[in-house]
Parts: structure tokens; sequence; C-alpha cells
């Protein structure tokens, strides 16, 4: 069996966007805590962003953590947070695109859906995640295991989500992950497919996570370390590329 120590990831170099809370916040803890250098990323939570870079890295292994404001969906600042996380680190090893965007809106309901949340839907979730990953392979392809994992939704393998819009967008994030997967070589490329997922973002979804509980096998939604295990397991998994790890409960297999 194989073993993993606590300087599993030292001296790498880790963008993990939208991480000053939920998902991306416990990846880049857990990356943090297997010595990984570790880039925090928001859009707007800086105050809450500074507080997780300022708690993470550890002096017995040398590694630290920096925070940068981003809003991925502009261009320049996704060049800047790459600028910034090689001015200070001098490479990259690892991206992990966690940021996105949704507000819900039933599907039958195609007015709601107007071409402002549609386009601020896509903007963010599939124009940011292109940019910053495009930015960055050039980069990830220097290094000895260069990582891109994406992290996408069950809703982009059903026909399920918070709205069209964002099923739409984590569809093409899927297939984008399997294209650069193919085309970017020797830099990994994978998603992690959460299901239903227990975040601020989701903490008032009491219908839904009450829904889940009820019907999905495993019985409960899922919480932000289920997805940082997922990432951690694709980072491990050299010979992996191309993978979309649906992490959901067992959802999938019902509907």
């Amino acid at each position: 069996m194989t073993q993993h120590s606590g300087r599993e990831f030292e001296g790498r170099v880790a963008i993990v966007t939208g991480s000053s809370s939920g998902i991306g916040e416990s990846i880049a803890r857990h990356l943090s805590d297997l010595g990984a250098h570790v880039v925090v990323n928001s859009s707007s939570s800086v105050e809450a962003g500074e507080a997780v870079a300022a708690s993470l890295g550890n002096k017995a292994m040398g590694n630290k953590a920096i925070y940068v404001r981003a809003d991925i969906a502009k261009k320049d600042e996704c060049q800047n947070l790459i600028d910034r996380t090689i001015a200070e680190f001098g490479k990259l090893d690892i991206l992990v695109n966690n940021a996105g965007w949704t507000t819900p809106i039933a599907h039958h309901d195609l007015e709601a859906l107007t071409d402002e949340i549609f386009m601020k839907t896509f903007e963010v979730n599939v124009y940011g995640t292109w940019w910053l990953s495009k930015m960055a392979i050039p980069h990830l392809k220097k290094s000895d295991d260069g990582n891109i994992v994406n992290v996408t939704s069950v809703a982009g393998v059903r026909q399920v989500g918070s709205s069209m819009a964002y099923s739409m967008t984590k569809a093409a994030l899927n297939q984008m992950t399997k294209l650069m997967a193919k085309s970017c070589w020797p830099v990994r490329v994978n998603a992690v497919a959460p299901g239903l997922i227990e975040t601020p973002w989701t903490s008032d979804w009491d219908a839904m996570h009450e829904a889940v509980k009820k019907t999905v096998p495993l019985r409960r939604s899922g919480t932000p370390d289920d997805c940082a295990q997922a990432t951690l397991g694709l980072l491990r998994s050299t010979y992996a590329t191309g993978q979309i790890f649906v992490v959901d409960g067992g959802l999938t297999l019902i509907q």
C-alpha cells in the first residue's frame, strides 16, 4: 500500500481559484498541509481570502501561501494571477480551477434566464477557466508533473443543475478537460465533478439537501473534504489524465 507523507507536495506550487471558502478552501488547506506553496484566490471575498492564506504554510517544511484577488471573468486579472504566482515562487506545478458562479433558476423558466445571467455564467465558468488554463500551460509544461484539475459538476454529465446555463457551462468544462488532456501533454488535465456539496454557497438550499439525503445511495450531501480528497487522488494518480471523477454519493446512479 502506498503511504503518503506530510511532505508529499513539498516544493510544489499550486493556484487554487475560488479558495476563500468551501471546496476551494479545503483543497488549498490539504495541499498546504502536504507541503505545497499555495496561492489563495477570490474575486471579492478579500478579507476571507487573506485570512485563509495567513493560516496556511508550515515553517518546518518551508512552504507558504499568498493571497491574490482576481476575477477570472476578466482576462487581464487572470494574467495578473499567473504573473504574481511566478514572481513569488518562480514556477507553477498545479492549477485547480475551482472558481465558479451560478444563480438558481428553474429550467422551465426560460424568461428568467436573462442574457445577462447567461453571459455571466459563461464568462466566469468557461471563459475564465479557459483563459487561466491557457496562460498556465507554458509554466505547467516545465514542471515534472504539471497538473490542472477542474472542479466541474454532475450538472455537466446529467440534465440537472441550478440553471440551464450552469449545466451547459459544466458540460463545456468537462469537454475542455478531455480536449486539453489530449492536446496539452505532458500536462495532466482532469476534473472533479461534485454532486450537491454543503458549502456557504448552498447553505440555504435546505430542500435540495433533504432530497439528496432521502434519495442518493450514500444518504447525505457531500462535503468540501470529499472534493478535496478526490482532487488529491487525481494529483497522485500520475498515469491519469482526461478523467472526470464524479463525486456525488451515487446521484448519477439514480438520475
